[in-house]
């Protein structure tokens, strides 16, 4: 598989990794909604599913195959022909089909979920890949709880299922263990240390457990992961996923840092895909979620509403209408100062002088005292008690 090296690959399991959190399930036409919806935000990869955990997951893998054009269509498997003749069933339809197979790499996963050796999973691993490599060119091969791996032992595995014809490794922080320059390290050293690496993409899959999702799949973009595995809204497992709109839009502000590396997202969807999943998947998203969140770009504080009024960049590093959004909000508080209150006013079409904003003001305060927000019909009745 010859890939880009300055394309960042953006590979989304929202109906993966993100239907497993509990009380989430899509139905089949409902996971085609949101396909085709990642299809237009311009994801590379999409995980439908793992067919066979179910006879609803492997209905929404032959589904996905056949409703998706551009983008590769991933199905999920663990280390066994089964899973994997199962799987190459499930994507006949998919126009670019992709097996992703795995095991765990680190000695606990190997002493105490496998009850097996090293040498023993090494040979699994291998088996795994050749099996799926049978069924498509494109197999991409997960570490599982690489985060917590003996280097030399995970340069080791990396190596034999490239050699056995991986084209993508997924090095996965499985807990959300690592710290940003660990695991950034650690895809440094495959890099450095696995001699077939330039045959294949290292991916980066970061759990959110110790809320370091993020920073940790940053990392190793930096240190030479040109794919990274993420949901809408950062849900999935546990404290859930890396959020696919914050990797986007850091890759976006800090351009210049990551040199001539982009991606296809088209962020302008952000907002809407956002709701959209969490309508559906009945997951609400936090007020002060990064990106998405309801309060992403509202200011409430009189200090940085004047500054914002005065100059956007001076607390904005990102436009809202980059995310989808019309404008920024200037929340009315007890907390606001005359400014955003002026602004206010006149945006309703009241224009005051000096004298008569600061009685007004003085009234705002105590109203906002009364009240957590202002609405534009408190500004109005404002204005006609004076009147």
């Amino acid at each position: 598989m010859l890939h880009d090296p300055n394309h960042l690959y953006i590979f989304d399991t929202t109906l993966r990794d993100g239907e497993q959190v509990p009380g989430c399930q899509l139905t089949t036409p409902e996971k085609i909604e949101i396909a085709k919806d990642l299809e237009k935000l311009g994801v590379d990869i999409i995980e439908a599913g793992f067919p066979v955990s179910s006879p609803g997951d492997f209905q929404s893998v032959v589904a996905l195959s056949k409703a998706v054009n551009d983008v590769i269509i991933c199905a999920l498997t663990r280390a066994n022909q089964n899973d994997i003749d199962v799987a190459a069933e499930a994507l006949k339809y998919a126009k670019r089909p992709r097996i992703h197979t795995g095991i765990g790499s680190s000695d606990m996963h190997i002493k105490y979920k496998f009850n097996s050796t090293r040498e023993e999973i090494l040979e699994r691993a291998v088996a795994a890949v050749k099996h799926a490599k049978s069924y498509v060119e494109d197999v991409e091969f997960y570490a599982e709880d690489a985060g917590r791996a003996d280097l030399e032992f995970l340069a080791k595995m990396i190596e034999s299922v490239i050699a056995a014809g991986a084209t993508v490794v997924n090095i996965p922080d499985t807990n959300g263990y690592c710290l940003p320059d660990q695991y950034g390290a650690k895809i440094k050293y495959l890099k450095e240390n696995v001699r077939n690496i330039d045959q294949a993409i290292i991916s980066a899959h970061c759990h959110n457990d110790l809320g370091l999702a993020t920073a940790n799949s940053i990392a190793a973009i930096q240190n030479g992961a040109r794919q990274v595995e993420c949901t809408i809204n950062g849900i999935g497992e546990r404290a859930g996923n890396t959020s696919l709109e914050e990797v986007a839009m850091i890759l976006k502000v800090h351009n210049q840092a990551f040199g001539s590396l982009t991606s296809n997202i088209d962020s302008r969807m952000f907002t809407y895909l956002s709701r959209k999943v969490s309508e559906m998947m009945n997951m609400p998203v936090q007020p002060n979620k990064a990106i998405v969140g309801r309060n992403a770009f509202a200011h409430s504080s009189g200090i940085h509403q004047d500054g914002f009024l005065k100059h956007r960049e001076n607390y904005e590093i990102i436009r809202p209408e980059d995310v989808g959004l019309d404008e920024a909000d200037i929340i009315l508080t007890a907390r606001s100062g005359r400014h955003a209150l002026k602004h206010h006013l006149e945006r309703l079409g009241f224009h005051l002088e000096k004298d008569d904003l600061a009685d007004c003001y003085q009234r705002f305060l105590v109203l906002a005292d009364e009240k957590k927000n202002i609405c534009d019909d408190d500004l109005k009745s404002l204005i006609q008690e004076k009147i």
